[in-house]
């Protein structure tokens, strides 16, 4: 695909393991875990595509090692996150996995990676908040951060700024939404606001109208965390039932990948605000050159970098620094290469300071966004404000934010 890099794409733990090319004794081979089936496909894609890019740059190569990256195929569940990782383990010998893509495979690879002390783990774009702050892994490591830190500032700005007093939540029924909706409600309901009501419904539903009846007549907006193919159907079927409450988004229901979608529910999202660490139209320098490269490199990918292509870029380039560091060196069970995995401290495509906390979780800087219309027609995100250096106990003191639990879909309540 590009110079010096060998890409094997597999889309079950069986599927084309006779044609696997073989590795010269010098490669590195990366294996790369993403959802390539179901309603998480097209944001899978674009996961592989920010690997691709990141080794790309680097030339397909690190310390004169050639890289190879092997693709599986996941469909958003535990188990299938565990397999593929168990095949690029114990069946193609890789040195490191990036992945996963969701929150619940996140924390199966979390947990997996505690008998695999030989392999590095980087995580995707999995964002659940317990994969890093509770029961962490010490070869497993989160340069983006979590769903909540992704949150930071929209509560707030939902209340104070909007005025939004009353919100009711639609939100998929697993770990990542459940850590958004945290991130929301920790400030929207300290503020004063209230969350009277909250729908959970499972990854690929289609029909959303009970939800859309449902919702509360006296809320002043909904917050949605659906992604994918989930988002599009529930915004068409809620604008299809003429809705007018305004949306507030959750990081992957406003992301480019939702933006570049068809369909008129579109305009219901012009100005909804939302809380991501990708912003798709940041005229930071950094990330002109990051989405320059991007589209340069896949014209048919989306209009601009997602969540998705960002955040596995994010943890090949950290992988590339590190192993440029130890010059490539994995041996004693890449004790050298996680320690300089640890003390990293890089420029992110979006011109902060990436650096990990104790848990090997990422400080991030995140932006609170608007979606507007650009002159062309498409969608795009503009940055409301910026909030610097957030960290996973969302700026409160670590042993009271544990105190309060684990995320579920009654933690935290405000209703």
């Amino acid at each position: 695909m590009f110079t010096k890099l060998k890409t094997i794409t597999m889309t079950s733990a069986l599927a084309l393991s006779a044609f696997a090319a073989p590795a010269s004794a010098e490669d590195i081979k990366i294996g790369v875990i993403s959802i390539l089936e179901g309603a998480f496909a097209a944001l899978g894609q674009d996961g592989i595509r920010g690997v691709e890019l990141a080794i790309a740059e680097a030339g397909g190569e690190v310390a004169g090692n050639d890289i190879e990256i092997i693709v599986m195929s996941s469909d958003a569940s535990p188990d299938s996150a565990v397999n593929a990782a168990r095949k690029l383990i114990e069946q193609d010998g890789v040195d490191l996995i990036v992945g996963p893509l969701s929150g619940s495979e996140g924390l199966a690879l979390r947990d997996l990676s505690k008998s695999f002390p030989a392999v590095t783990f980087l995580n995707g774009s999995s964002a659940a908040q317990d994969t890093t702050l509770r029961d962490s892994s010490d070869n497993f490591f989160r340069f983006g951060g979590d769903g909540a830190q992704w949150m930071v500032g929209v509560g707030s700005y939902a209340h104070d700024d909007l005025g939004y007093e009353k919100v009711a939540v639609v939100a998929e029924d697993y770990s990542f939404p459940y850590t958004q909706v945290l991130g929301f409600m920790t400030e929207f309901c300290a503020a004063g606001g209230t969350v009277p009501e909250k729908f959970w419904t499972p990854i690929g539903a289609k029909d959303y109208s009970s939800i859309v009846y449902s919702i509360p007549s006296d809320v002043d907006a909904v917050f949605v965390a659906l992604g994918g193919a989930d988002a599009v159907n529930f915004l068409t079927q809620y604008n299809q039932a003429g809705g007018t409450k305004p949306i507030i988004g959750g990081s992957i229901t406003i992301d480019q990948s939702i933006l570049d979608s068809e369909g008129p529910f579109k305009q219901q999202l012009i100005g909804a605000p939302a809380g991501t660490p990708t912003v798709s139209d940041y005229d930071g320098a950094e990330w002109k050159a990051f989405s320059a490269s991007y589209t340069e490199h896949f014209p048919d990918g989306f209009t601009a970098p997602s969540i998705f292509a960002h955040h596995y870029y994010m943890s090949a380039h950290a992988a590339i620094l590190a192993l440029e560091e130890v010059e490539g060196d994995l041996s004693g069970d890449q004790a050298a290469f996680r320690a300089a995995l640890t003390d990293l401290e890089f420029v992110t495509p979006t011109g902060g300071t990436m650096r990990l906390d104790e848990n090997r979780n990422g400080i991030v800087d995140n932006f609170v966004t608007e979606v507007f219309e650009r002159e062309d027609g498409t969608l795009g995100n503009r940055v409301v404000k910026v909030v610097r250096d957030v960290d996973q106990s969302l700026g409160q003191d670590p042993a009271t934010f544990l105190a309060q639990g684990s995320v579920s879909r009654d933690n935290p309540s405000c209703p």
